[in-house]
Order: C-alpha cells, then structure tokens, then sequence
C-alpha cells in the first residue's frame, strides 16, 4: 500500500533551518509530481510546494518563496523541503501529498516549530 512518511521536523530559532523528508513507498514514485502543504490549528491547509517527476517546481507559495526549496531524489523515492531562514509564521505541521492514478495519498505529517 501507499506509504509516505515524513520526518525533519523540529524546533528551530527565527532564521534557521531544517530539511523535511518524505520517503514513499507503494507506487512508482517517479512517475508523479509531488507536493507539500503545512496546516496550522483552526486553518485549512495550505500549499507550499508543487515539483515535477522531473524535479520541476510548477508551485510555491509567495510566503515562502526565496526562503523555501522543495527537491527530489527519484532512485531513493524521497522528496525533500528545505526551509531557509524560517520565521514564526512557518510554524505548523507540513504534510507530504501524492495523488496518483489510484488515489489521493498524505503523510502523517511532521510538526515545525519556529521559536526563540
């Protein structure tokens, strides 16, 4: 079955770093664009990143533009977000998502904390 699993996640001062992974298992992983959201208590989750099977990044949210990175290695089945220079407001928890030809896939998602 479809298994994405997401890890990376932590506490980080403003203007740190960190870098999410997302491993996939359960589908030929290299044949769809994947994505990342972020969710925040008490709000809908939103859109961060789009990338291609390719590796071309056809979205980015205009919060995070300049600051985020989303990337993939297709032969590790791994898709990665890294978050430069991190503010508060990136606080919440970022999922990963797949939607294939058989179903609509999410992570359990890894939580992000930007704090002093």
């Amino acid at each position: 079955q479809v298994q994405l699993v997401e890890s990376g996640g932590g506490l980080v001062q403003p203007g740190g770093s960190l870098r999410l992974s997302c491993a996939a298992s359960g589908f030929i992983f290299s044949r769809y664009s994947m994505s990342w959201y972020r969710q925040v208590p008490g709000k809908e989750r939103e859109l961060v990143a789009v990338i291609t099977r390719f590796g071309g990044v056809t979205d980015l949210a205009d919060s995070v533009k300049g600051r985020f990175t989303i990337s993939r290695d297709n032969p590790k089945n791994t898709v990665y977000l890294q978050m430069d220079s991190l503010k508060p407001e990136d606080t919440a928890v970022y999922y990963c998502n797949a939607v294939t030809f058989e179903g609509d896939y999410w992570g359990q998602g890894t939580q992000v904390t930007v704090s002093l």
